[in-house]
C-alpha cells in the first residue's frame, strides 16, 4: 500500500464529488466528455483487478467509491445530455 497511491485516489475523490455537484445543480451536461468519464471508469476497474489479482489491500475501497463516483457522473451526464 502506497501513501501515494492513497494521496492520488483521495484528490481525485475529492474532485467527483464536486463534478456531480456542478451537474445536478444545473442538469445540463455542454461541456462534458462521455469518453472521458469512461476512459477514467475503465483506469479505475483496471485499479481494482490490479488489488484483486496482485496486491489485495485496503486500498481497493478508495478504487470502488471512486468507480462509484465516476459512473453516477457519467449516468447524470447521460441523462441530462438529452436535454441540452
Amino acid at each position: 500500500m502506497s501513501p501515494f497511491e492513497i494521496g492520488m485516489l483521495v484528490c481525485f475523490g475529492f474532485s467527483w464529488p464536486i463534478s456531480i455537484w456542478k451537474l445536478w445543480r444545473a442538469k445540463r451536461s455542454e461541456g462534458k466528455s462521455r469518453l472521458f468519464a469512461s476512459i477514467v471508469l475503465a483506469g479505475y476497474v483496471c485499479g481494482i483487478l490490479h488489488k484483486l489479482i496482485y496486491s489485495l489491500d485496503p486500498v481497493i475501497v478508495l478504487y470502488v467509491v471512486n468507480l462509484a463516483m465516476v459512473g453516477f457522473d457519467l449516468h447524470l451526464t447521460n441523462q441530462y445530455k438529452n436535454k441540452t
